[in-house]
Formats: C-alpha cells, sequence, structure tokens
C-alpha cells in the first residue's frame, strides 16, 4: 500500500475554506513543527511543495496551520500526480 501523503492546511483570515498544499512526507513533521513560529512572526514564508514547487506564504493571514493527511478526492495544489 502507497504511504499516505500529507498537506498543509492553512486556515485564513477571511474565513474561507482552507487552503490545502501538499508537502513532500519526508519533511512534513519537520514543518509541521515550525508552525506555531511561522504564525507567531507572520512573516512570508516560502514552503516547498510536494512537487517540489515553491509556495511563498504570508503567515500574517493565517489564523491556524497544520500538517494532515490529504484527502482521498480533489485536487491539492503542489501535489505530484497520481501514476494509474
Amino acid at each position: 500500500m502507497a504511504e499516505p501523503r500529507r498537506a498543509l492546511v492553512m486556515h485564513l483570515t477571511s474565513g474561507s475554506e482552507p487552503l490545502l498544499v501538499a508537502v513532500p512526507n519526508d519533511t512534513a513533521t519537520e514543518l509541521a513543527g515550525q508552525l506555531p513560529d511561522m504564525i507567531r512572526r507572520g512573516d512570508v514564508e516560502t514552503i516547498t511543495a510536494a512537487n517540489d514547487a515553491a509556495v511563498a506564504v504570508n503567515f500574517a493571514h493565517v489564523v491556524a496551520a497544520h500538517v494532515d493527511m490529504t484527502p482521498g478526492l480533489g485536487q491539492i495544489y503542489g501535489s505530484v500526480p497520481r501514476e494509474h
């Protein structure tokens, strides 16, 4: 069975739906540990997505964030296409 994919889930100040960015499984735990400081500082940080895209996130607009398993349906920004 394939390893579950992980995503950075960000809840924005706008109150809209959470924004999900696929992140590499090997860096997901480290990223999760850095999130409290990133939100506290409110700086713009560059996150590397699972497809190696650089994603600039303005944490001044993020109310809460966590790393979680990706949902089974839908497209997530930065995800690597699944092979059929």
